[in-house]
């Protein structure tokens, strides 16, 4: 009686275990790589002043009286996947608060890097760690950016120009407002 397998199934199979294992194997690796890479931030350079016939206003809620824009000059889209830009808030008093922060889509954090002083230099925040951004009147400015501008379903803009044109369409296409 001849066998059943014969020996070229028999070195078919073989072959189809060790390529099983290599493939087991290098999909271990990819996934160790994956989980070792930590987000890294990249470094950051202060932008210059605002100015006025840069900033673009953006609605927050009606809620509040005071004005808020971006300075559409200032705005970056970094390859570690913040959006930096400068937040001018304007109240209905006639005070200015001036602040150059970021925004991390991926996490819906966000940080102050620093503020921005009268002659147009900026202090370094003292307080500038990641925040979770929360949906409260108190801060409502950081989750209209967050949802409604720069971060449509979660996932940052593509590009600074795509940013600007949210603004200035006074929400992002994408987003659920």
């Amino acid at each position: 009686m001849r066998p059943i397998f014969s020996r070229s199934t028999s070195l078919l199979a073989l072959f189809g275990v060790l390529a099983s294992l290599a493939g087991q194997s290098a999909l271990a690796d990819f996934e160790e790589d994956y989980d070792d890479k930590q987000w890294k931030e990249v470094a950051v350079q202060l932008p210059p002043a605002p100015q006025q016939e840069n900033l673009l206003p953006f609605y927050v809620s009606a809620a509040t009286d005071n004005e808020f824009f971006i300075d559409g000059a200032s705005l970056a889209v970094g390859a570690d996947g913040v959006i930096r830009y400068v937040l001018v808030v304007q109240t209905s008093g006639g005070a200015r608060n001036v602040s150059f922060e970021g925004l991390r889509c991926e996490t819906q954090e966000r940080r102050i890097y620093a503020s921005g002083r009268p002659d147009g230099s900026w202090s370094k925040s003292r307080n500038n760690e990641w925040k979770r951004i929360q949906n409260v009147a108190a801060n409502r400015y950081h989750a209209a950016l967050f949802s409604d501008y720069f971060c449509p379903e979660g996932v940052i803009v593509r590009s600074v120009e795509e940013a600007r044109d949210a603004l200035k369409r006074g929400r992002h296409p994408e987003s659920r407002r």
